[in-house]
């Protein structure tokens, strides 16, 4: 009587430990997924944890609650790392994000800024279970009832039963493209399992196969022969402003009569400007920005491309333009350290580099010098290099209009509207209307300094600064308010672009499509420099003007794109994917199909094996 009395108290420990996971599944759930919870959520999530919960009752002969706590607290953390995750970047992360927890801790106000009060009551039953334990008396009372060994019989057929379960979520899903589909159809530790073991390395196209013809053929373009403005802006210096977390939406926005953007406004109307131009980053956000504008290749499928292909010999702008004679620098005031940037910036090829050692670390905000301190310190350097008699290109990379976008009072630059006083949306605007008062200084200096004059100027936002999932009700009311519409991932994608100098090519609004892979081009175009013999996937966009293929990656899921229509996004493949009207309108017929679907996954693997296959990069070792 007294040992089944204890093995009734081990099952009711295996059954109290598996309620446990399977609330917090429906925890996780409501917040991951845009459909929350249902009975299938117990069939996804708790075969995984009863194969786990066996395992500790076959071999754990001691400290069996220590077994079960340990796990308890794993998955607990595995949960609420994922819903803070996706509450700012909008996917449902795997072991390779989580492999970047390293920089954690540089952009911890971005973190912290996501983290919710009630996303910590996945937490509560950790405590409660812990103020327990502290009774010694109940404390040994349990430790004994699990010490006790489990049915063996019984153990296997629920692990075999539980396997089997696990491997009918996970194989019928492999195949689905859309990342956020395939973990629910899994489930969320099935889905995290899988990507942590399985082997998703695409098959290699040889390297003689991807030639410019090749991939022309695949974005459905054409090679110009005697393209239009080619060396318009030949001799001239280069340098390309990369805006912090800046949305389209803001160029000639106005609050209640008051413009968000004048120096940005201005700047659009003695541009070329390009208001159909979207963001392709990935996991390294700003600084696959860096990687992309100045490579013209699409970003890896896991990992930022500064830890994936910094270690390659990359064909890149800086080379280019060394070769005609450029010095090359890029200025960005955090550490070059973050995101691996230093090794990124050698493989591009950039004489040097200023980062916060040149800046310092006066007028902080968040994480590095002011932007008023990058321009100021940036139009001094410029003006140095400019008298030199050499050209030079110049990367300059804002960063004070960063997520959580609370800047300091001093910076303020406008009176926000009361109804948009202390919103995520009213953060965001004042901020960008201080990187605009900012970048309106650096533009007046470069003028009054002589480099204007000389140069071609490009400006680009990197990548989106308001995360869907970010925005409360009170956030979305405030965008459809700006936008006119419903704020989807068509606007959250969409970037400005502006080509301006002296000269030609004459200002414009332009309404051809666009993306960061295309910059290299049409910059090329304008300086004259000829990319018969480098790979590309990008398109200049001053002269291939009649179609552009943008494919997608990580913000949106894989197999998404951008053609002159439409922003697609695929689901489990494209049938079942979700069609968003760049006019808005969405009374117009579908205009994606399924051809440019495979066109746009086969550029991708064109990219991924093309770089994966360049020469590594010889590291020259400093002598000590």
């Amino acid at each position: 009587m007294r040992l089944r009395n204890h093995r009734t108290l081990s099952i009711k420990s295996i059954l109290f430990f598996t309620v446990i996971m399977l609330a917090k599944s429906y925890f996780a759930w409501f917040y991951l997924f845009e459909d929350g919870p249902s009975w299938s959520t117990f069939f996804k999530e708790i075969p995984f944890v009863l194969i786990i919960f066996c395992l500790i009752e076959w071999f754990a002969t001691k400290r069996k609650i220590h077994m079960y706590m340990l796990v308890n607290l794993l998955i607990t953390i595995l949960f609420f790392s994922l819903i803070i995750y996706h509450n700012h970047f909008g996917i449902i992360a795997t072991s390779q994000v989580i492999g970047q927890a390293k920089q954690v801790g540089a952009v911890k106000k971005s973190i912290f800024a996501v983290v919710h009060p009630q996303y910590l009551l996945i937490f509560l039953d950790i405590i409660i279970i812990s103020l327990v334990m502290l009774s010694r008396k109940k404390a040994l009372a349990w430790k004994k009832s699990m010490s006790l060994p489990s049915n063996r019989k019984v153990l296997a057929g629920l692990f075999a039963v539980s396997l089997a379960i696990c491997m009918m979520n996970i194989f019928p899903n492999k195949a689905s493209m859309n990342e956020t589909i395939q973990a629910e159809q899994m489930g969320i530790l099935n889905y995290e399992a899988y990507n942590l073991l399985a082997d998703q390395e695409e098959e290699q196209i040889d390297l003689s196969e991807i030639t410019q013809s090749v991939i022309n053929e695949t974005k459905g373009v054409q090679a110009q022969p005697s393209p239009v403005l080619f060396g318009s802006a030949k001799g001239k210096n280069l340098v390309i402003i990369q805006m912090e977390s800046f949305q389209n939406f803001l160029i000639n926005l106005s609050i209640d009569g008051q413009e968000i953007t004048p120096n940005l406004n201005k700047l659009a109307e003695r541009s070329v400007y390009f208001p159909r131009f979207f963001q392709q980053v990935g996991q390294g956000n700003t600084s696959d920005a860096e990687f992309i504008v100045n490579t013209s290749f699409y970003v890896p499928p896991d990992g930022p491309a500064t830890d994936i292909y910094a270690g390659k010999e990359l064909p890149s702008l800086p080379k280019l333009l060394k070769s005609q004679g450029y010095n090359t620098a890029t200025f960005h005031t955090n550490e070059v350290e973050f995101w691996n940037r230093g090794e990124l910036y050698e493989a591009l090829g950039f004489d040097r580099y200023y980062d916060k050692t040149f800046f310092g670390e006066d007028d902080t905000v968040f994480y590095g010098a002011s932007d008023e301190v990058l321009y100021s310190k940036t139009a001094e350097r410029l003006a140095a290099m400019n008298d030199s008699g050499t050209p030079f290109y110049s990367h300059v990379i804002s960063m004070s209009a960063h997520n959580p976008f609370s800047i300091p009072e001093e910076k303020y630059k406008m009176l926000l509207p009361e109804r948009f006083e202390g919103t995520f949306i009213g953060d965001y605007i004042r901020s960008q209307n201080y990187a605009d008062y900012a970048v309106g200084q650096f533009i007046e200096e470069l003028k009054q300094n002589g480099v204007w004059e000389d140069s071609l100027v490009v400006l680009y936002g990197d990548h989106r600064g308001l995360p869907i999932f970010s925005l409360d009700e009170e956030d979305k009311i405030l965008m459809e308010e700006i936008l006119g519409h419903e704020y989807t991932e068509r606007d959250l994608i969409n970037i400005p672009f502006m080509i301006t100098s002296a000269g030609a090519p004459a200002p414009a609004v332009k309404n051809q499509l666009g993306g960061q892979v295309d910059i290299l081009p049409t910059v090329a175009n304008l300086l004259g420099i000829s990319l018969d013999n480098h790979i590309h996937f990008g398109q200049d966009i001053l002269n291939q003007t009649s179609y552009n293929l943008l494919p997608q990656r990580y913000y949106l899921p894989t197999g998404s794109f951008v053609n002159n229509e439409e922003l697609f996004l695929s689901g489990s493949g494209f049938e079942d994917g979700q069609h968003y009207t760049l006019s808005g309108d969405g009374g117009r017929p579908l205009q994606s199909t399924e051809d440019e679907f495979n066109r746009a996954l086969e550029l991708l693997r064109l990219s991924d094996s093309y770089v994966t296959q360049l020469p590594d990069r010889e590291v020259v070792e400093e002598e000590e």
